[in-house]
């Protein structure tokens, strides 16, 4: 074929865009010349994981689920499959912050909705009128109206605003880093408006569900924690992978994208440096707001569409103590913090409970984050100053009586896109849009999804839809 695709981007959407078209000229036996630009030294985006005395921390994402199958996939094409480890299959559950204590989320609550009765009658989370309002939920008629609608107006309809305030609110903002008010429904969580279409009932539904039912006699609660993965030395690992399995000379760092000029035959990618490269394809894996700037020279109303997707910033802080000098249990995975709490740090990471090699012995390594949509104002403090803030909230809440044997503060600037009601209209628009080019793709995080599986599914169908129409174009 004799053809070139450029790829602007080195996160984990870029690399698997990359890696795929690798792939795929390798098994057709098709010259392609693959070409990944990226404007920092370094790759993977968010995902970066550090090494020292000891420890292995984790300054971005931890683990991925793996009910979404495109990064296991991945993972066993390249040989990553023996590098994999499940979660602790102890103290499988969630702290929710409650009135300034650690309370348990109560066993078989599920992001949500309750599932066992027991335990959620005698959580002290909820008023007794409060839990009334959500065992409601199971003889509420269903919506008939298919309009999208804010993930905080279902949970609110359907189980009160106790259970959106209390538990709801902060499991999906520790998520999304979003607000529920604004977050939609349809592009988030459509499995519970498929449950309600469905069952007439999310709790109903749950119950049937044996995955669910499986995970409840395992005593999980908040997040389905025997879902996800990570690897024995980071989630670097896998950055790591893919760009060693790249042909030599494919990956440029340090080559900012100023500028995308459309012709009739070709591409040309124009870097900071003053690199004017000649493509047959581009595929853009940037932040929305980032591709929006190089395209607005040649379509200004689809560069227009992207900007309309909002990304928020955030902060994760990594501090470690001796257990000895902990006196609440550490008998979870950690704790999500509710907006009504008024507190810096949004959730909390146990993290060498959660992965139990990840910190020397006797040594508890935790992961706070910050800032988000619900918190912006607190990521213009400096560093020192979040690191402070998260330490004495531990101090507080987990009976902490030392000084932190670690500290580290990472920020991701606009990182995390905010799905909003009516996000998944504005991605059809977007996909209509760039549909007449053929031989530009977008993708990243901004789209359809924003954890790890999602990005790596996202770059891989671009690389599948680029590679198969310049195949085309070449016969």
């Amino acid at each position: 074929m004799g053809k070139r695709v450029v790829v602007i981007g080195g996160g984990i959407t870029g690399l698997s865009a990359a890696n795929r078209l690798v792939e795929l000229s390798s098994e057709k036996k098709i010259k392609l010349d693959v070409l990944l630009l990226e404007g920092s030294n370094g790759l993977g985006g968010v995902i970066s994981t550090k090494k020292e005395h000891g420890y292995i921390i984790e300054e971005g994402p931890d683990s991925f689920i793996t009910t979404k199958p495109w990064a296991l996939n991945l993972c066993n094409r390249i040989g990553l499959d023996s590098e994999l480890i499940h979660t602790s299959d102890k103290n499988r559950r969630t702290y929710v912050v409650h009135h300034g204590k650690l309370i348990p989320i109560p066993d078989g609550f599920m992001m949500l909705a309750p599932t066992r009765i027991l335990p959620f009658l005698t959580t002290p989370l909820f008023s007794w009128s409060g839990k009334l309002r959500a065992a409601l939920e199971t003889v509420l008629p269903r919506k008939t109206d298919q309009r999208d609608e804010s993930l905080a107006s279902f949970v609110t309809r359907r189980l009160g605003r106790e259970v959106l305030d209390r538990v709801a609110q902060p499991l999906i903002c520790g998520i999304y880093t979003a607000d529920p008010e604004t977050l939609s429904l349809r592009a988030t969580f459509p499995q519970f408006l498929e449950m309600e279409t469905k069952h007439g009932s999310v709790i109903r539904a749950m119950l049937k569900d044996k995955q669910i039912s499986k995970g409840l006699k395992n005593g999980e609660s908040g997040a389905r924690y025997s879902l996800f993965v990570s690897f024995k030395e980071g989630m670097q690992t896998l950055v790591s992978t893919l760009a060693s399995r790249l042909p030599q000379g494919t990956i440029r760092k340090n080559q900012m994208v100023e500028l995308i000029h459309n012709s009739l035959k070709s591409w040309n990618v124009i870097t900071k440096s003053g690199d004017n490269l000649s493509s047959d394809g581009v595929i853009i894996a940037l932040p929305s707001y980032q591709a929006s700037k190089l395209i607005k020279g040649f379509d200004p109303s689809l560069a227009s569409d992207l900007s309309k997707i909002q990304y928020e910033s955030s902060a994760v802080i990594n501090l470690a103590y001796n257990i000895e000098d902990i006196s609440h249990p550490l008998e979870a995975f950690g704790f999500v913090v509710p907006k009504v709490e008024s507190r810096a740090i949004l959730a909390c990471s146990f993290t060498s409970i959660k992965f139990p090699e990840r910190a020397p012995q006797g040594i508890a390594l935790f992961r706070c984050f910050m800032g988000g949509a619900l918190n912006p104002e607190i990521l213009q403090t400096d560093d020192p100053s979040l690191i402070n803030m998260a330490h004495e909230e531990l101090c507080e809440l987990l009976g902490i009586v030392s000084k932190p044997l670690l500290k580290m503060a990472t920020r991701y600037p606009k990182s995390m896109p905010q799905y909003k009601v009516g996000h998944l209209e504005l991605i059809e628009g977007i996909k209509e849009k760039v549909n007449k080019y053929q031989t530009l793709q977008l993708a990243g995080n901004g789209f359809n999804g924003v954890g790890i599986p999602d990005c790596i599914h996202s770059g891989e169908s671009a690389a599948k839809n680029i590679f198969y129409c310049l195949q085309r174009k070449s016969v």
